[in-house]
């Protein structure tokens, strides 16, 4: 229940709370040159306080390896490492510990396991995804060395979208802004949107896109296993994720059989497809062109004023909690996003080599 993965696994642990959150990456292949540096700089993307429209909790968010890398490269062995929490103030909590916060973990995990973390959610905390990044950035160094990138970007905050195919933005813009939208224009209209929720003690939900490019074709399972069902599964593990999408996704179905279909073609020696409603994958299988996907993300839960709820004797209570909180999970949700992807495909990856042996 808390390790994604088959033969590229990762296991992670911890509170938000808590001493650190870390993770266990089983199955990495020996010999992987690891940048650190890479690592920590995707570590950066996804940490708190690095902008006004994110949370003010302030973590460096740094890395320690404990095992399975030595002098700069991965052995095959279990890979541990932690990140510490250091910045955690418990006491903001102290109100929310006998009653449930709408729409939150809250009353669920006291129902399965009779009992709750309440500091800011317990392992149910977004701060758990520290770990998936960790491990998506190994995944991403691996997967470079076969060609393979992976892009994901804000395409949406609330009302506000950016209705351009992937093909037409440079995504090169990602990270030229603090909402990470690709165009300048969509940018600004973003970031006012999630500065009025943020005034309003409210907060916003939003989309996040992605593509990946560079996959063969053959990678994928044919029936429980298929490669858009596990991206599915990665992606909807994210917290506040309520759907997922690939290819031409829900937009598809008003389209005819004959319009959707994409009719393969031959340049050379390379199989290609005209056009790319199936979104790189056909029988769960990727088809060798780009893996294009959609996540939407609810606005989150957590909101600094008065609210109904009940407690855990089922009174009826309300609640107005302190702390401090993201107006808009979708920046920050970026390096998440592709982190899932990333081990994904170097699971998927290990998986293809496997059957061919």
């Amino acid at each position: 229940m808390n390790t994604l993965g088959r033969i590229f696994r990762l296991t992670s642990f911890g509170e938000s709370h808590g001493g650190a959150i870390g993770g266990i990456i089983d199955g990495c292949p020996a010999g992987l040159k690891v940048d650190i540096e890479f690592i920590q700089s995707e570590l950066d993307r996804r940490k708190p306080g690095q902008s006004h429209i994110t949370t003010q909790r302030n973590e460096d968010d740094k890395v320690e390896f404990l095992s399975g890398i030595f002098q700069g490269q991965t052995m095959g062995t279990p890979i541990g490492f932690i990140i510490r929490n250091k910045d955690h103030h418990s006491d903001d909590y102290d109100t929310l510990k006998d009653v449930y916060r709408p729409s939150h973990a809250d009353y669920t995990y006291d129902q399965k396991y009779g009992a709750r973390d309440h500091r800011g959610g317990g392992r149910s905390s977004a701060r758990e995804t520290i770990a998936r990044v960790v491990a998506g950035a190994i995944a991403k160094q691996l997967l470079a060395g076969l060609g393979i990138k992976i892009n994901a970007w804000v395409s949406s905050v609330g009302e506000i979208s950016l209705n351009k195919a992937y093909q037409n933005i440079d995504l090169s813009l990602t990270e030229s802004n603090i909402v990470r939208c690709p165009d300048p224009e969509t940018a600004l209209r973003m970031i006012a949107r999630i500065e009025e929720a943020g005034r309003n003690h409210d907060t916003v939900g939003g989309v996040v896109s992605g593509v990946i490019t560079g996959v063969p074709s053959g990678w994928g399972e044919p029936v429980f296993n298929k490669l858009h069902a596990d991206l599915g599964h990665a992606m909807l593990g994210i917290n506040a994720v309520k759907g997922f999408e690939y290819g031409s996704g829900f937009a598809g179905t008003e389209l005819s059989g004959s319009e959707h279909n994409d009719i393969f073609i031959k340049t050379g020696d390379h199989v290609s497809t005209l056009t790319n409603h199936s979104g790189g994958i056909q029988g769960g299988i990727s088809n060798g062109q780009d893996i294009y996907w959609r996540v939407a993300f609810k606005p989150i839960a957590t909101l600094l004023k008065e609210q109904k709820t009940i407690d855990k004797n089922e009174n009826e209570t309300t609640i107005n909690p302190s702390g401090r909180h993201d107006p808009c999970v979708l920046p920050r949700a970026v390096p998440i996003v592709e982190a899932m992807a990333a081990l994904v495909l170097a699971d998927h990856y290990l998986l293809n080599r496997l059957s061919k042996l």
